[in-house]
């Protein structure tokens, strides 16, 4: 008897793990975490060129992962909680912890409040409070505002661009904490802004176009045209691929100062790579072509970023 309860305690332990981690979506809060790093080094690199004695602070990245890391983590979590109901509709969401009982509603409430508030404390005041805020300003955009809008318009898109874009702000401000820069929300971290939010558009559109017909389950029309899966909504997605171009070479000019040639031309290459699939969809309305785009977004963005840290070594 005493085997058996054992080999139950041990099966449900990384059960209970894989639900946590399912609920939290620690692979998008991992992500998110890498753009915020990402950013933090490039800021580091950036002002190392112009302050003497620079020294590398370590332990701010680390904060700066574990904090963004908690309130990614929380910004989940209520998103979950919300749609609960919603998601046991949907094929993709019906087996998350939530829909299926395996995690009850009080349990997701206290890990998400501990999470938000741990992190958001984190970033405060491990970093700075503009980090914090930053921080906090996303969390509760993306759950109370972006959430709830996903059934009522596709005009949601755009407002979680915004919380989808604070993580390179987050890391450019966490860095000036550690080099006692004055605390603002630099031009060069606004470039970064920029870039990401209209990558947001084309990658969460192609994931739209996609998931459609699972999406309309739950009463979700997150897709630009009211029609759906129509030419309109993949003009709309091949114009914000194009525009996504030129705002990400925003950090290559010389008022922001951040990448320089070489990493120019990397940016504009993986720009042009993601047109082709936007523009195969406006042409020919198939579903692979929005797969091709979602794809070709998650990786654009790592490469992007990656580019803009090279160009600060090299």
């Amino acid at each position: 008897m005493s085997e058996d309860l054992n080999t139950i305690k041990q099966e449900e332990i990384p059960s209970k793990f894989k639900d946590f981690m399912a609920f939290t979506k620690m692979r998008l809060a991992l992500l998110v975490v890498f753009s915020a790093s990402v950013t933090y080094v490039t800021a580091l690199k950036f002002y190392e060129k112009k302050i003497e004695n620079f020294e590398f602070d370590w332990i701010a990245v680390v904060w700066l992962c574990i904090g963004g890391m908690l309130v990614t983590a929380s910004s989940n979590g209520f998103n979950q909680i919300f749609e609960r109901h919603l998601d046991k509709l949907m094929s993709r969401t019906k087996n998350r912890p939530l829909p299926t009982g395996r995690l009850s509603v009080k349990a997701a409430w206290i890990i998400t409040i501990i999470n938000g508030t741990a992190g958001t404390l984190i970033l405060w005041f491990m970093l700075n409070p503009l980090t914090g805020i930053l921080g906090l300003a996303s969390l509760i955009s993306y759950s109370f505002i972006y959430t709830p809008m996903k059934q009522k318009t596709s005009w949601a898109v755009f407002v979680g661009a915004f919380p989808g874009a604070a993580p390179p702000l987050i890391g450019w401000a966490a860095c000036e904490a550690s080099l006692q820069e004055p605390i603002y929300i630099s031009p060069a971290a606004l470039s970064l802004f920029f870039l990401q939010f209209m990558w947001q558009f084309p990658h969460f559109w192609a994931i739209a176009w996609r998931c459609h017909d699972d999406y309309k389950k739950a009463g979700f029309h997150l897709l630009p045209s009211a029609g759906g899966k129509d030419i309109k909504s993949a003009f709309q997605i091949l114009l914000y691929t194009l525009f996504m171009v030129p705002i990400a070479m925003l950090p290559c000019f010389p008022a922001f100062g951040i990448a320089g040639l070489t990493a120019s031309i990397i940016i504009l290459a993986c720009g042009i790579i993601m047109l082709h699939p936007a523009f195969m969809l406006f042409k020919t309305l198939e579903d692979k072509w929005a797969t091709k785009l979602m794809f070709a977004s998650f990786i654009y963005l790592p490469l992007v970023l990656l580019a803009l840290l090279a160009n600060q070594y090299f």
